[in-house]
């Protein structure tokens, strides 16, 4: 088994295409400004960042931002719970679900405010 390789936001931006690294610190600008409390845990070998309560992905994680070639995943680990009026919500997964996001726009459209307040909300709630 290998060892999970953990890194910064920065090496996170590095490996990211560099028309999509504004799209990601716009959208972690987003999470953060709705929870100043975040655990960032980056994690390089799923290049991905995850957000949550405590460190641990899948206890702990309520969201992910997860660059691809020409969008970036907005997930959620409880997405299926999450109340989404405008549809946005993708996958078909037992629980998590993404929005792909595509521009600063979009990362910071009022809806994607409302999924990450409800994620961490949730996720909040079921740690108590």
């Amino acid at each position: 088994m290998s060892k999970v390789q953990f890194g910064t936001f920065e090496d996170l931006l590095q490996i990211t295409e560099e028309s999509l690294r504004p799209i990601a610190i716009a959208l972690r600008e987003v999470i953060v400004t709705t929870d100043p409390n975040a655990c960032e845990v980056v994690r390089l070998g799923d290049r991905a960042a995850t957000y949550g309560v405590g460190p641990r992905k899948m206890i702990d994680g309520y969201a992910y931002i997860l660059p691809y070639k020409r969008w970036i995943n907005l997930g959620f680990y409880q997405g299926v719970n999450l109340a989404d009026p405008e549809g946005l919500l993708e996958g078909t997964g037992a629980k998590m679900r993404h929005v792909k996001i595509r521009s600063i726009d979009d990362a910071k459209q009022s809806p994607i405010r409302v999924l990450i307040k409800g994620a961490f909300e949730y996720k909040k709630a079921s740690v108590r």
